[in-house]
């Protein structure tokens, strides 16, 4: 591999979350302080950043499929694998040729230092370098991000989660709960503002776990943000039904930029089939939450993940989900089919449930969620003839964006709206989104 004779040029390529996307962007800009330039990862680079995800079996294929497709299009280029697949299954990627380095979850920024050596060296390593260390004992790594692509910044408040659901891998993916301190949240959300981000989203691998591990409050948090100048809206990344209770609703109601839109992680509607996820509540549960919350914030909107075929799920179970997903109305559902995890408990269970059934099941729940979705924007529409909208990118020739109850809008427009807080006049229901006018 020869040096580059210029400004050395990288990209990152990122699967999965919330959290996954604002790491790739701590890195992106770790690469650009030690003078690489940032492209998208379909341009010709000389050096690629894979960051991986693993909550699936299909997460896990399309990161070697990824690292595969890249390394046979760029034979020559410096290729960095990192993420939760890099963490559970090194040696595998590893076994990847071409592969040069690969970095755990442990200190992603040592991505960057990584990237530097074959630009000094002027050749490929002759075996892959690992970065990858244990989570255990781990503290929170510090990394900052001062813009984001989109307007909607994501802001990682915590990492790890402790909750061994029987199904998930993540928890050795990602080690312990750590958390960011409350001051180094809030200096970076006020570089964000100052850069022209209106709306941040707090997230995290399991968000409600913020300051269980130093003490400090989500609520406090949320105050705090609240008084930053410029920043417009604050939504919340993944939450479970537990959170939603009484006195967490009474805090937040008077937290006035936060968005009535919460993503809650349900995985399934049958009490049975959350007992052997080994999930902390109930189907009952979690409905008298959700309706704790559309009392305590009315016009809220929720999403959520919806795991089909987990071991022993049979037709009532599904059914309950189903009915569960109904009562609820959801605005948008994911739908994931069971997929073992090795290590698992789960991936041990008895009573595996065939894929054509997972498939069936998976099916009918994303039609209903179409379903959902219509019924939801169509009340939105009735309620709210004219919403604020922050705008983001255009699809089709239209500009797309979201209200702060995340309904999809869209509008044409010839001016540039990227950023942009814009009241329209809803029209009528299209295809998922709300068509819209900005004529007012």
């Amino acid at each position: 591999m020869s040096v580059t004779e210029s400004r050395p040029s990288a990209a990152v390529l990122t699967q999965g979350c919330k959290v996954n996307q604002y790491e790739s962007e701590a890195i992106a800009e770790a690469l650009t302080a030690r003078g690489f330039t940032i492209r998208p990862p379909q341009e010709v680079c000389d050096l690629y950043v894979v960051n991986t995800c693993t909550v699936t079996a299909e997460s896990d294929r399309k990161a070697r499929q990824a690292i595969r497709r890249l390394l046979s299009e760029n034979p020559e280029a410096f290729l960095i694998v990192t993420g939760c697949s890099a963490q559970k299954a090194a040696d595998a990627i590893a076994a990847i040729p071409g592969v040069d380095c690969i970095v755990g979850n442990r200190n992603k920024l040592a991505v960057a230092d990584a990237a530097v050596s074959p630009w000094r060296a002027g050749v490929k390593p002759a075996r892959p370098l690992l970065e990858v260390g244990t989570l255990e004992g781990s503290a929170f790594e510090a990394m900052t991000i001062t813009h984001f692509e989109r307007t909607r910044a994501y802001v990682k408040i915590e990492d790890g989660c402790e909750c061994r659901c029987t199904y998930c891998a993540i928890p050795d993916a990602r080690g312990p709960v750590r958390s960011k301190p409350a001051e180094a949240v809030l200096d970076e959300v006020r570089g964000l503002a100052a850069g022209g981000c209106r709306e941040v989203v707090l997230t995290g691998i399991e968000t409600a776990s913020f300051g269980a591990d130093t003490g400090e409050s989500l609520c406090d948090l949320l105050d705090a943000v609240n008084g930053i100048d410029g920043i417009e809206r604050i939504r919340l990344g993944s939450l479970e039904p537990t959170l939603m209770r009484p006195a967490f609703l009474d805090r937040i109601a008077k937290v006035g930029k936060l968005t009535p839109h919460f993503h809650l992680s349900m995985q399934s509607g049958s009490s049975r089939t959350l007992a052997a996820m080994r999930r902390k509540y109930n189907a009952e549960t979690a409905l008298r939450n959700i309706e704790n919350t559309r009392a305590a914030l009315p016009g809220v909107q929720f999403t959520t993940d919806f795991i089909v075929g987990f071991p022993g799920e049979t037709d009532e179970d599904f059914a309950e989900t189903m009915e569960f997903a109904r009562r609820v109305g959801f605005l948008a559902t994911h739908v994931f089919k069971y997929s073992k995890r090795a290590g698992t408990p789960a991936a041990k269970m008895p009573d595996q449930v065939p894929e054509e059934i997972k498939h069936a099941r998976s099916q009918a729940l994303i039609a209903l969620s179409a379903e959902s979705t219509a019924h939801c924007l169509a009340e939105i529409l009735a309620a709210h003839p004219t919403e604020t909208v922050l705008f983001e990118q255009k699809i089709g020739g239209l500009w797309s964006g979201h209200t702060a109850a995340f309904a999809e809008v869209r509008a044409a427009s010839d001016a540039d709206l990227h950023g942009e807080l814009r009241k329209v006049r809803l029209d009528k229901i299209e295809d998922g989104y709300i068509r819209a006018a900005l004529n007012l």
